[in-house]
């Protein structure tokens, strides 16, 4: 299959694993679909709360670093997906962080108090990727 170095639009091509999704139409909706939720979940792991105050040190540190671990990798995934150059690819990564955070990080489906907390500060488990 060849390999595309400027962005471009299809649905004949490979992303992530040799031969997948291929050329079929259905493969390629289920790879946007797969890239959308990938993202999505990227966003919900970053403004979860599964740490317990009750929990002892080590094993907040270690349920944190695995979390962290997790939401990287997923992250990572996204973006060899979006380095295949397909814009149906790229359309959907941003679709998927965009309502991802519009669901789970903003207001809009919270409380509507202006909060003062920075975000490095957010009480959720993982810090931002931008601290």
């Amino acid at each position: 299959m060849k390999s595309h170095m400027t962005l471009f639009w299809g649905d004949a091509i490979e992303i992530l694993f040799p031969g997948w999704p291929g050329s079929n139409f259905n493969s390629y909706m289920l790879a946007l679909t797969l890239v959308f939720v990938l993202s999505l979940a990227v966003e919900w792991l970053s403004h979860t709360k599964f740490i317990k105050p009750t929990m002892d040190n080590i094993t907040a540190g270690i349920l944190q670093t695995a979390m962290y671990a997790f939401r990287v990798g997923m992250a990572y995934l996204v973006m060899l997906a979006v380095m295949s150059y397909n814009l149906g690819i790229l359309l959907a990564a941003i679709a998927g962080y965009t309502i991802g955070f519009l669901i789970f990080g903003s207001r809009a489906f919270g409380d509507s108090k202006i909060s003062k907390i920075s975000p490095c500060e957010d009480p959720a488990d993982l810090p931002p990727l931008i601290c």
